[in-house]
């Protein structure tokens, strides 16, 4: 969003929060712990994603920096099948 004070011209609506034209919603209880969470009035709020239940929904917030990448049972850390295969595809040349 910003750099410095993200919520230095937050407005509060009926919907939730409003910065720089953005209605943020407040954190939710996975992203505790995160480095790019900041409070503004008592409520904590994500700098970088304006809807951050909609993140999590699908595995791990990409934005996240208290998550590790997911490990599979192997130990190796889970990778794209179709970006292993460009990466594949490419080597070979």
């Amino acid at each position: 969003m910003l750099n410095g004070d993200p919520f230095q011209q937050a407005v509060e609506t009926e919907h939730g929060l409003k910065v720089n034209g953005l209605i943020i919603e407040p954190i939710i209880d996975k992203c505790e712990g995160c480095e790019r969470i900041r409070e503004y009035k008592g409520e904590k709020y994500c700098t970088s994603y304006p809807k951050p239940a909609a993140k999590w929904r699908t595995g791990a917030c990409n934005f996240a920096t208290h998550v590790k990448a997911t490990v599979d049972k192997e130990g190796k850390t889970k990778v794209n099948p179709l970006k292993a295969s460009k990466r594949a595809a490419r080597s070979k040349k």
